[in-house]
């Protein structure tokens, strides 16, 4: 193999790296800022439930109106609203594991 052909294998082989490093990068700040969200949105919901004394219903109604709003957004079913708030629930007593995850 010529120097020129090795060289450029080198050049190759950095620039790959680099892009799966960063690809990693992303995808763990994206799980990151997504269980964030997830437990945020729970939070909210238990809180205004047990503020205005809100039943189940409030969660079906959050999730027409925000499917409404973001038209076409994937993820905010009234199954992952609820899996949100038990998601809160669950984790709410327990930061130091919370921390771990975000």
């Amino acid at each position: 193999m010529s120097k020129e052909i090795q060289n450029y294998q080198k050049l190759f082989d950095e620039v790959i790296k680099v892009i799966e490093n960063t690809q990693i990068k992303v995808y763990k700040s994206l799980t990151k800022n997504q269980l964030s969200l997830n437990f945020e949105i729970g939070k909210i919901i238990v809180d205004s439930q047990a503020k205005q004394g809100w039943g189940k219903g409030v969660v079906d109604d959050l999730s027409a109106d925000i499917n409404k709003v973001k038209g076409g957004l994937k993820g905010y079913s009234p199954q992952n609203l609820w899996r949100m708030r038990s998601f809160y629930i669950e984790y709410k007593d327990y930061p130091e594991l919370l921390k771990l995850a975000l």
